[in-house]
């Protein structure tokens, strides 16, 4: 089984540099407790499309119709099962209902009651396109227009056409924001950071983004209906 982060790496973490400010003092009102069954990780080396340890996901990661869109099963049986949604021991020590990224090790932890986290696998920023500290989720979309910044279009001018001068790109199954967004701002400020949904499963446990942490699309939907605006979030 995958070895979990000990407390020490994120409170080491945490006094080389990642910015303080007491957001997580409290749990956050609205955090919603969503059933899970706990999932054991099965070997990485499980390669079969039939294996009664990766069942579960199979209704995880199935279709599912979301508004107006439909979106496709995920094949999960070709991913990593240590980035599968699953319920860990809390590595964290950080206080129930705060979203915590492990950047190194690609994963998401919503922390919960009792010791324990919802583990979910990420795509990260590639390197020198990541940022890391405490902030909150200010707000929450479903299905969001992606408005890529003008830095990125300064390196992809094929972009230009989504600048918010055009409107940005309409939501769909091929944005590059996914399902939802989750908002990132830090001291009132937009960090330009998001969580976000991507149609990109084969990018989660890679560094494969510009900077925003990824989830696959079944996944930040249920992040996002479990964490209320305002929640805290630190990134390592």
């Amino acid at each position: 089984m995958t070895s979990l982060v000990s407390r020490r790496f994120f409170l080491q973490t945490l006094t080389m540099g990642a910015a303080t400010t007491g957001l997580s003092a409290c749990m956050p009102s609205g955090l919603k407790d969503i059933a899970l069954a706990p999932v054991k990780t099965p070997p990485a080396s499980v390669n079969t499309p039939v294996n009664n340890a990766l069942a579960p996901f199979a209704s995880m990661y199935g279709e599912m119709r979301d508004g107006d869109f439909v979106l496709p099963a995920i094949p999960y049986q070709h991913i990593d099962p240590q980035f599968l949604r699953q319920i860990v021991d809390d590595p964290t020590g950080e206080q129930p209902g705060t979203i915590v990224v492990d950047t190194k090790r690609r994963y998401l932890y919503l922390v919960r009651l009792n010791g324990k986290a919802i583990r979910y696998g990420v795509s990260v920023g590639k390197e020198g396109f990541a940022w890391s500290g405490r902030g909150i989720i200010e707000y929450k979309r479903k299905w969001p227009t992606w408005t890529p910044p003008a830095d990125m279009i300064a390196r992809q001018p094929q972009l230009a056409k989504y600048s918010a001068a055009n409107g940005g790109m309409k939501p769909g199954l091929k944005n590059p924001l996914g399902a939802r967004a989750l908002y990132i701002f830090q001291d009132g400020k937009d960090t330009l950071y998001r969580l976000h949904g991507s149609p990109d499963w084969s990018s989660i446990g890679k560094r494969a983004s510009s900077g925003c942490v990824r989830l696959i699309n079944q996944d930040i939907i249920d992040l996002y209906e479990r964490v209320p605006e305002k929640a805290p979030v630190l990134v390592v």
